[in-house]
C-alpha cells in the first residue's frame, strides 16, 4: 500500500537513509558538510514523501514563488518504481498550487517526457 503525504521532521533520518541509498550520484546530499544543510532544505521547501507500508520510498523536494514551483529533485527507490510513485509526487504539486506551472529542474529527460512533460529551455549552472 503507497501513500504520499507532507514531510514531516520524524522521517529526517529514513529520507536521508533513501538518499544514501542512491550512492555516488546523489553523494552531494548525503556527505558532509551538505548533508546538514540538506536536512534543513526539507523542511524549507515543498516536500512530498512517498510511503510503503508506512516506510519511506520515495520523495520529491520543490522550490515556490509567485508565480512558479519548481521540482529540484525526485527519487524513488529502485525496489518501488515503475507504480506510478514519481508522476504522483509530481502531481501533489499541481493539486497543491493548481495556479502555477511546476518546473521540473533534472536531467532526466526521458522520465519526464514519459510521464508527459514537455521539455522547455535548459538549466546552466553559473561559475
Amino acid at each position: 500500500m503507497f501513500e504520499i503525504i507532507e514531510y514531516a521532521p520524524c522521517y529526517e533520518d529514513e529520507l536521508m537513509e533513501l538518499i544514501r541509498q542512491e550512492g555516488e550520484d546523489w553523494r552531494i546530499y548525503w556527505e558532509e558538510p551538505n548533508a546538514a544543510r540538506y536536512r534543513k532544505s526539507f523542511a524549507d521547501s515543498i516536500t512530498y514523501l512517498a510511503l510503503a507500508d508506512g516506510k519511506v520510498c520515495g520523495y520529491s523536494r520543490s522550490l515556490a514563488d509567485a508565480l512558479f514551483i519548481y521540482v529540484c529533485d525526485l527519487l524513488v527507490n529502485e525496489k518501488y518504481r515503475g507504480n506510478g510513485l514519481g508522476e504522483k509526487l509530481m502531481r501533489c504539486l499541481q493539486q497543491a498550487y493548481p495556479d502555477r506551472p511546476v518546473y521540473v529542474m533534472s536531467g532526466n529527460d526521458a522520465y519526464y517526457q514519459k510521464i508527459n512533460c514537455r521539455k522547455e529551455g535548459s538549466i546552466y549552472l553559473l561559475k
